[in-house]
């Protein structure tokens, strides 16, 4: 390097690939589609590269007015579903210079103490679950620009909304359920008030509706093994017109499922079909595997992410939800006597 122990400036980079500073600041700074060309902005990074050159962030953000910090905003850490949301969320922010502070909600909902002395000098950005509104408010993240997964797009808080496309992946799973011959379902539903849980459900009820003969009852549990297994256990006591397959809103209500049923001398699934929804690692580990919905949790915090940054810039979000599969496993099978 012919600076010496200098440290190269974007003068130096721009002298180097041949062009003004203004485009070593475009292309740097990740905005240079559609004013600079292609070439001119490999010359740029080639350049920088070579010279060792580093932009000063702390400047640069101090003329941006921004911290190139963005909050994730979650229900709680105790799945792996919300872990790949931060994998994709922060995949992204990485490749445009920001940081993500991750911000688990207490108890899974409701307010939380705002971890910042002001989070809007503090962020650039909020991205969040529906489950994690109360909490949003309380750290006042709704004053910031803000983008909400798993949300009502007609209510959001938010300048987007990213979602899954949960409705659908319930469809699947019921459709596949009255094709081996169920008529007669338990839902098994997570006892939470929330948008996502409500898609859920409505999704069940519509496709149920439509078909003749056939019945559904819900039971609501906490989002854990063991709440969920009181739950089921419960609805699945009586004898009388038992429920032949049981839709679970996730897969640790599933697990608590297959524990309900054991309970009862049930098999799964020769007298039990059960379905879950997110495929987490649990439903490989659990005997038979689980007939699942898959989510793909890095995709959605990726997708997310690209929102918020797209809203910080001024530009439009994409829209559509995600795509989701039904991942058939051993845990499904037609009902007795069918």
């Amino acid at each position: 390097m012919a600076h010496g122990s200098t440290r190269p400036t974007s003068r130096d980079v721009a002298q180097a690939a041949g062009v003004s500073q203004a485009a070593v600041s475009l292309v740097l700074g990740d905005k240079w589609r559609g004013r600079v060309s292609e070439a001119t902005a490999q010359r740029v990074r080639e350049a920088a590269q070579e010279l060792g050159y580093r932009p000063n962030l702390a400047a640069r953000n101090l003329r941006l007015g921004r911290t190139r910090t963005v909050l994730l905003v979650v229900p709680a850490l105790t799945t792996e579903f919300f872990a790949g949301v931060y994998t994709g969320a922060t995949r992204v922010a990485a490749r445009h210079g920001f940081g993500v502070v991750l911000y688990p909600s207490p108890e899974g909902i409701g307010p939380a103490r705002n971890p910042f002395a002001s989070a809007q000098a503090a962020l650039d950005g909020v991205l969040a679950s529906s489950m994690a509104a109360d909490a949003l408010t309380a750290i006042r993240g709704d004053q910031l620009p803000l983008v909400m997964l798993d949300s009502d797009p007609e209510g959001s808080l938010g300048a987007a909304t990213v979602n899954l496309d949960i409705a659908d992946g319930v469809h699947q799973a019921v459709d596949h359920l009255l094709a081996l011959g169920h008529r007669n379902f338990l839902h098994l539903a997570a006892g939470i008030a929330s948008w996502t849980f409500e898609v859920r459900a409505r999704a069940l009820t519509e496709r149920l509706a439509a078909v003749p003969g056939a019945t559904v009852r819900t039971a609501h549990a906490p989002i854990s093994i063991d709440g969920a297994r009181a739950a089921a256990e419960a609805a699945l006591a009586p004898t009388d017109g038992r429920p032949t397959a049981v839709v679970c809103d996730d897969d640790q209500l599933a697990a608590g499922a297959y524990k309900a049923a054991r309970r009862l001398g049930l098999r799964v699934p020769d007298d039990l079909s059960v379905t879950g929804l997110d495929d987490l690692a649990l439903a490989t580990a659990i005997d038979p595997e689980l007939t699942t919905v898959r989510l793909d949790a890095e995709l959605f915090g990726e997708r997310g992410m690209q929102a918020l940054l797209d809203v910080l810039e001024g530009r439009t979000p994409d829209g559509g939800d995600i795509p989701v599969q039904l991942v058939l496993r051993g845990s499904t099978a037609p009902p007795r006597g069918a």
